[in-house]
């Protein structure tokens, strides 16, 4: 990780290595917390924040789910985050809020905890790697299911869940893969230990439904895209052996961005290389976030 200089905490800027909690902090041992990924992109009005404000939005949607009452408003932490991208003098960067149980009771029942929200932001590139992006990536199915949607909440982006992620992207990467797939409790299709599927047969797309997947704002974005672009989409369940005869399989999400998958469980995905749904999705996405698209341009959030 390349450090920044600042990190904002519960309403003030911070040097980045003073931003620390005490171990007894609640979250770091129960996982009650929630967070979100943005992306910052360097583009022709300058350093824009794409869609702020639908990241923090969520965030405070899943702090709602989890019960967690945010110590303040949306406007507040959007302010925050650009002024966090804006003090450390950046201009492409990850941006990462969240919102965690500070330290005070223990155990499960805590409610006298203080709710605490720290911003931070720094340099971050391709999650799955320049080559991913530009040449696909190789996935696995992963021994590991999706959470069924009655055991944890499965509409907020919440620390904890992300448990199940690491599990299977470690296992993954163990065995040579750069990603991991995930079934949902039924065997059918859910999403990447971190982004969404998309799927391509015959000109006709499919991504599986958010009873089974995040509802990810990368995902939001490229079903407008396809809209846009006259390709029909619909969104269903389906198998993995879906995935081995389509055309052409992506990945979506902010760390990810749009990165194609060339290979399932072994089985090459249509010519193994990008096709032109994925390329066509690609082009798109880089001239939104980059303010190069006609539309769209109160997706992005301008720092100023």
């Amino acid at each position: 990780m390349e450090k920044s200089d600042w990190i904002w905490m519960d309403g003030r800027m911070v040097p980045w290595d003073e931003a620390q909690v005490h171990v007894l902090t609640h979250t770091l041992h129960y996982g009650l917390g929630v967070f979100e990924g943005i992306r910052c992109y360097d583009g022709a009005s300058g350093p824009a924040i794409f869609r702020l404000r639908e990241h923090v939005e969520r965030l405070f949607t899943s702090a709602h789910i989890l019960e967690m009452k945010v110590p303040f408003s949306v406007d507040e932490v959007e302010a925050a985050c650009v002024e966090t991208v804006r003090r450390n003098n950046l201009k492409s960067c990850y941006i990462r809020p969240l919102v965690f149980v500070g330290e005070g009771e223990m155990g499960l029942a805590a409610k006298s905890n203080p709710i605490r929200v720290s911003i931070a932001a720094w340099p971050w590139g391709a999650y799955l790697g320049d080559e991913g992006v530009e040449n696909g990536i190789r996935v696995a199915t992963s021994s590991y299911q999706r959470f069924h949607v009655n055991s944890l909440m499965s509409k907020a982006k919440a620390v904890g869940h992300y448990l199940n992620s690491i599990l299977a992207s470690s296992e993954a990467r163990r065995a040579g893969y750069d990603e991991a797939l995930l079934l949902d409790s039924q065997g059918f299709v859910a999403e990447g230990s971190g982004e969404n599927l998309f799927v391509a047969r015959n000109g006709r797309v499919k991504t599986p439904p958010l009873t089974s997947a995040l509802s990810g704002i990368t995902r939001d974005t490229v079903l407008s895209l396809l809209a846009e672009q006259g390709v029909p989409v619909v969104e269903q369940f389906f198998t993995r052996d879906e995935v081995y005869i389509a055309d052409e399989a992506f990945f979506t999400g902010t760390a990810a961005e749009i990165t194609p998958v060339r290979e399932l469980d072994d089985r090459q995905v249509g010519p193994g290389r990008p096709g032109p749904i994925t390329k066509a999705v690609q082009d798109a996405y880089r001239q939104v976030t980059r303010g190069e698209h006609p539309d769209h341009a109160d997706w992005l959030a301008v720092v100023s």
